[in-house]
């Protein structure tokens, strides 16, 4: 178990390393330049070139990376090239919103999506399955930005029931996790009922059935917990997507989380803070992973011999 957990931290600090190395490149090789946007289009070119050398930008690209990963080893991803603060002050800031529009948008798109893929899987073929499958394609289909425009008119602008945006309450989170949750119970949906529908047609299903066992208790007890086995790895996944941040759904909410940081440092060609929140995204999956890989043991104890 020990060098299964040492294999998996060497693989993880090589993903992270390859995720720095190439998002590192990238940014750089864009052609809009971080010292021209903060000195204005009216500045000198020796305030701008002053400006880049303050930033560090005007020495060889191996030689900033090298700098950088030495800073991230010592726990320091740099400094806002805008804010002048710290990007590791700025992520932790936004991240009790970003943790709580993920939990949320995690919670409502599992309970919505695995209800529907069961519902779906036990009347398959019916009415029933074509309308979930139907409304599970819609799902998957529909723009962020319709969805949530569409629950603020309806529920905020109309009906008044929730706030139009902000942070802080339970009331402001219903309708961001509203709107991930209907955008992502789909895939959800999707993938529980065609593992349920693999499960019910398993030999100990039929077993449990003539031992005379009710049908709701050979669906909760063991057809269901099988079938969520799959959709594990996929939370494992959403965590660090929603950790990334949702940047359309925090833009139409006004949600202080870190997607919406992210798009203010891509405006600004702000690298220092778009390298920490891609990296803090990349950590969020592998972490996400882990967890899955905890987790199904615990839910089916056959994966312990593997």
């Amino acid at each position: 178990m020990l060098s299964v957990f040492a294999k998996r931290l060497i693989q993880s600090a090589a993903i992270l390393f390859g995720v720095a190395a190439i998002t590192f490149v990238l940014l750089y090789a864009l052609p809009a330049d971080p010292a021209r946007m903060l000195a204005g289009r009216s500045a000198t070119a020796q305030t701008v070139a002053n400006i880049r050398h303050e930033l560090g930008l005007d020495q060889p690209l191996l030689w900033q990376f090298v700098h950088y990963v030495t800073g991230i080893l010592q726990g320091d991803l740099g400094r806002s090239y805008a804010q002048k603060t710290e990007v590791i002050t700025l992520i932790a800031a936004r991240l009790p919103a970003t943790l709580t529009l993920m939990a949320a948008g995690i919670f409502v798109e599992v309970l919505l999506g695995t209800a529907l893929g069961a519902l779906a899987a036990l009347n398959r073929g019916g009415f029933v399955d074509r309308l979930v499958m139907m409304s599970a394609f819609v799902g998957v289909s529909a723009p962020q930005f319709v969805v949530a425009l569409l629950l603020l008119y309806v529920f905020a602008a109309t009906l008044g029931w929730f706030p139009m945006s902000g942070y802080g309450t339970f009331s402001h989170v219903v309708l961001p996790a509203m709107t991930l949750g209907l955008l992502g119970a789909g895939w959800y949906a999707r993938m529980v009922r065609s593992a349920m529908i693999d499960v019910l047609n398993q030999d100990y299903i039929r077993t449990a059935r003539a031992k005379g066992l009710s049908g709701r208790r050979v669906i909760l007890r063991h057809a269901l917990p099988n079938a969520v086995l799959p959709i594990i790895a996929m939370i494992g996944i959403d965590i660090g997507q929603f950790m990334g941040g949702v940047v359309v759904v925090e833009a139409v909410y006004g949600w202080p989380g870190i997607g919406q940081l992210a798009w203010q440092a891509i405006q600004q060609v702000d690298i220092p803070i778009i390298m920490g929140v891609t990296l803090t995204s990349a950590l969020a999956i592998i972490i996400g992973n882990l967890i899955a890989d905890l987790i199904a043991p615990v839910i089916d104890p056959r994966i312990r011999s593997h």
